[in-house]
């Protein structure tokens, strides 16, 4: 672990506590019952996604993928509030994880535009999966809505990664369109431009597959973390 990675660590750490206290004290020392127990349990569940995606052993990269395309899996966190306590706690994670990001982008990293397209990305995916379940809170509504945000998701991140951000990102980070290009063909020679070949070679599969890997592992948490919650936000 380089001194960057060390630096991240600790970082987040300091933050998902400091997230924890104030969601402790606000439950403690607010009247509204209602409001607090929001609070604290999207408090606590906004840490957990912080450290998810700023932790370096939480983000993998894939031999077949370019390097900068990186499976994390700090919207579990999300998708556990977001069916346990409505779409309105996945948002506020979401906000308080970007707010978080931004400025250590900026130092290292994508210069924002990373934390903005995995913003866009993760509403695509939580809020359809999350508002669905609230009208239908059984195994068929869980299954349906993940089917939907993930429907959802591949659509609205091949297109705009492809057309919109990967173009962006280019231009932010100064780099050439034959850079990336020789990136992607060093991983799929099959993508011979960064327009539909690499939506179909990589955009899609990547996110296909990160997104098979997020549900898989919040269906297997999700009834475990979220009374573990409940019962901390009693307290």
């Amino acid at each position: 672990m380089n001194d960057f990675d060390l630096t991240r660590l600790i970082i987040s750490i300091s933050i998902a506590i400091l997230i924890f206290v104030f969601s402790y004290y606000y439950t403690s020392h607010k009247k509204r019952e209602y409001s607090a127990k929001f609070i604290v349990r999207s408090g606590i569940f906004a840490a957990f996604s912080i450290v998810l995606y700023m932790i370096p052993i939480f983000n993998i990269s894939l031999p077949f993928f370019p390097f900068f395309l990186k499976i994390h899996f700090d919207e579990i966190p999300v998708f556990i509030a977001g069916f346990a306590y409505g779409p309105l706690s996945a948002i506020f994670i979401l906000i308080v994880k970007t707010l978080v990001k931004l400025p250590l982008s900026f130092s290292g990293g994508t210069m924002g535009v990373g934390e903005l397209a995995d913003f866009i990305y993760s509403l695509a995916f939580v809020l359809p999966a999350a508002i669905y379940y609230r009208k239908h809170r059984n195994i068929k509504g869980a299954v349906t809505g993940f089917i939907i945000g993930t429907m959802v998701q591949l659509f609205v991140s091949t297109f705009v990664t492809t057309f919109i951000m990967l173009k962006f990102y280019i231009f932010v980070m100064g780099w050439s369109e034959g850079a990336i290009l020789g990136i992607c063909q060093a991983v799929n020679p099959s993508v011979t431009n960064l327009s539909w070949p690499f939506l179909f070679f990589i955009s899609l599969p990547f996110n296909a597959l990160k997104d098979i890997l997020v549900v898989i592992f919040t269906m297997i948490l999700y009834k475990r973390l979220h009374i573990l919650i409940d019962k901390i936000g009693k307290k």
